[in-house]
């Protein structure tokens, strides 16, 4: 490992992230590692890492490469492993391009919830192919202090729990993971959603992040809020033939999610690079230890 590190950080709708680009998967990010550069207070700060990596130098992607030439090697702030982040692929994205590895238009991204096409619009707006969301059978309820409340079990290559509440501070803090029962639905772990209306399609939402805490975004989340607020609103595209949108409210900004008749979702927000710099690899080695 070389003495100094290349690193960005990046936002989608406040979703912030440590970007550390290497492409031939050099780099050793152990999970203390990760969690020792998103350290808001004696790291970089961040609610995970995108690490880059080219697809076949991965032993992971090394079967997508002939799809995506990129593959977003995620990690929550935590240090622990996901499968997908949506905002996170925006941001990836945005890097991409930054970097000079693509141009605007149409790209593939690997992840470990598969290859997501995505568009790199001239205005800054990114659109991700989310793929289409599960509906595991069975009731989930989650819980916050005294109050429980019913939620829909959608898979979105990761799992989520949506809650329809009256009021986003019925959420409470979300420092820690809300309670969820039964705890076979989620066996390693759940991202769970509180979600109010605001206007026809339009609802807002609170999010705790496996792995994370409370985030000001969660792409994947918005996805599956959208998903189960069409099937509470009788606007299943699969049963009505027409695409359903709604724009969905986070802390750090708005999503836009369209499902379309064949189970297709797409994400349109916003991505952003605001510095990079480099880590002193000594410090990031001693860090992790």
């Amino acid at each position: 490992m070389s003495t100094r590190i290349a690193f960005l950080k990046g936002h989608g709708t406040e979703n912030d992230f440590v970007i550390v680009p290497d492409p031939e998967n050099v780099i050793d990010l152990s999970p203390a590692a990760v969690a020792a550069l998103c350290d808001r207070r004696a790291g970089i700060g961040g609610d995970g890492v995108l690490h880059v990596v080219r697809s076949a130098a991965h032993p992971e992607a090394k079967e997508l490469a002939a799809e995506a030439e990129w593959f977003m090697d995620y990690r929550n702030g935590d240090g622990s492993i996901a499968e997908m982040c949506g905002n996170g692929v925006r941001v990836f994205a945005r890097y991409l391009l930054h970097a000079g590895h693509v141009t605007e238009g149409d790209l593939a991204v690997a992840t470990r919830g598969g290859v997501k096409k995505v568009h790199v619009d001239k205005d800054g707006a990114v659109t991700v192919g989310m793929g289409s969301a599960r509906l595991p059978e069975g009731d989930v309820t989650v819980s916050v202090d005294e109050h429980s409340w019913p939620a829909r079990n959608v898979n979105m290559g990761n799992p989520h729990a949506v809650a329809f509440v009256e009021d986003l501070a019925d959420a409470g803090d979300l420092y820690a993971a809300p309670p969820f029962s039964p705890a076979s639905a989620y066996p390693d772990g759940v991202n769970v959603e509180f979600v109010v209306d605001r206007g026809p399609r339009h609802v807002a939402m609170r999010v705790h992040e496996r792995g994370s805490g409370e985030t000001r975004s969660c792409g994947t989340g918005a996805c599956a809020v959208a998903v189960a607020a069409a099937r509470r609103d009788g606007a299943d595209p699969g049963v009505t033939g027409t695409p359903a949108t709604y724009t969905v409210d986070v802390p750090g900004g708005t999503l836009v999610i369209t499902e379309r008749p064949d189970g297709e979702i797409e994400m349109t927000g916003p991505a952003v690079i605001v510095a990079e710099g480099e880590i002193d690899a000594k410090w990031l080695e001693n860090a992790a230890r």
